[in-house]
């Protein structure tokens, strides 16, 4: 059985900045030129090579967080939420960022990498915060986890 209190401490040790969308990473909606993976036990954990592209990311997960919450049917915003809903967040909201700012009429299967996206969503709108929201929500809302084959 697996000490979590030991997990912890060899997680801590491997990953200096968590990376805020590492779900994403990790199920392979998106791919990012920053993320490292690490082999934690049996577990793998994603950080990020660069601390500006860090502090963007969370930034920009926060701010999906939050424009979310009614189309996930929150009422606010958790600490820890559940697996399928941070998943929607994180692979839905990269996805209908890459849409909104290529232009594109459909998600994309997969983001290639999200600190680039990120940097063209910020020199395409000036500013994460100008981002449309109501826009990268619809793909929030939209997309479905991959079911388990039995």
């Amino acid at each position: 059985m697996l000490n979590e209190s030991a997990y912890g401490n060899a997680r801590r040790e491997a990953v200096r900045y968590e990376c805020p969308f590492e779900k994403a990473i990790l199920s392979s909606c998106s791919g990012c030129s920053a993320a490292r993976k690490h082999h934690i036990a049996e577990r793998e954990a994603v950080s990020c090579d660069s601390l500006p592209a860090h502090t963007l990311c969370g930034a920009l997960h926060d701010l999906l967080r939050e424009k979310a919450l009614f189309a996930l049917k929150l009422p606010h915003s958790a600490e820890k939420l559940p697996h399928a809903k941070e998943m929607k967040i994180q692979c839905g909201g990269l996805k209908g960022l890459e849409r909104v700012v290529t232009g594109l009429a459909e998600d994309p299967q997969m983001v290639a990498d999200v600190k680039d996206l990120v940097s063209r969503a910020i020199e395409h709108f000036g500013d994460i915060g100008m981002l449309p929201y109501l826009e990268i929500v619809k793909s929030i809302s939209a997309f479905e986890i991959r079911q388990r084959h039995q």
